[in-house]
């Protein structure tokens, strides 16, 4: 999951964050804060991965904040306001939001955060054969051929390769990185599926051996157009 926080002094921008972020399945908005200062200090003693951030608040702006921190997280800028920009891009901020923000440019800003965000070994690893799963104190070698399916259960993965199953502390966003485009498609909020494994489709469902996963509506789309459906 993403921890997000969103920090605005106009309690109606942060609903607009709010109900936008809950369609978004990898966010976990934790907090929102109208007062800039009571933000500054959760994030001195708080993680958090990325933060929505009003540039024009009374006290302390956006700007000001991202300065008082040592080690800032990764910053979606939002105002009213176009003329700060440019500004915005000296603080290497992810994106830019102009009010009032509409749902899909604030979901591109966040597939924006997810690129960036991919370390540089996530985007080789995606010409690898095989990826490692850390299982406690050991790393788990598999195979990304053999892999049917992962399902995603709350903060693990279950990994399908064939008749075993590899648990995995992570989110099926942070796998995704690690596995090619071409291969592997989002079927559901919780399934990712190897085209290669796929048996049949029928009745809004994927077939891999024994198992039968949802298609779910607001991947349908793009999963048919993908796989020339």
């Amino acid at each position: 999951m993403i921890r997000t926080i969103a920090i605005d002094d106009e309690p109606f921008a942060l609903d607009v964050i709010s109900i936008h972020a809950a369609k978004v399945p990898e966010l976990e908005l934790m907090e929102r804060f109208t007062d800039p200062f009571r933000a500054l200090d959760y994030l001195k003693d708080n993680r958090v991965d990325l933060v929505f951030l009003d540039i024009n608040m009374p006290g302390l702006s956006g700007m000001e904040l991202i300065s008082r921190l040592n080690c800032p997280p990764r910053i979606i800028f939002t105002t009213a306001y176009s003329e700060y920009a440019l500004d915005s891009y000296d603080y290497e901020a992810v994106d830019y939001l102009l009010k009032p923000i509409e749902f899909d440019r604030f979901h591109k800003s966040i597939q924006r955060y997810l690129k960036q965000a991919a370390p540089a070994q996530m985007a080789s690893a995606t010409q690898a054969k095989h990826i490692f799963i850390k299982d406690g104190y050991k790393q788990i070698k598999v195979l990304i051929e053999d892999i049917s399916y992962i399902q995603s259960d709350g903060n693990y993965l279950s990994i399908y390769t064939g008749a075993s199953r590899t648990l995995a502390r992570m989110t099926l966003t942070e796998m995704s990185a690690l596995l090619p485009d071409s291969l592997f498609l989002r079927v559901h909020n919780s399934y990712l599926v190897n085209i290669g494994h796929i048996d049949k489709i029928e009745n809004n469902h994927v077939f891999c051996k024994e198992a039968e996963i949802p298609i779910g509506a607001k991947y349908k789309e793009e999963f048919l157009r993908k796989i020339g459906g």
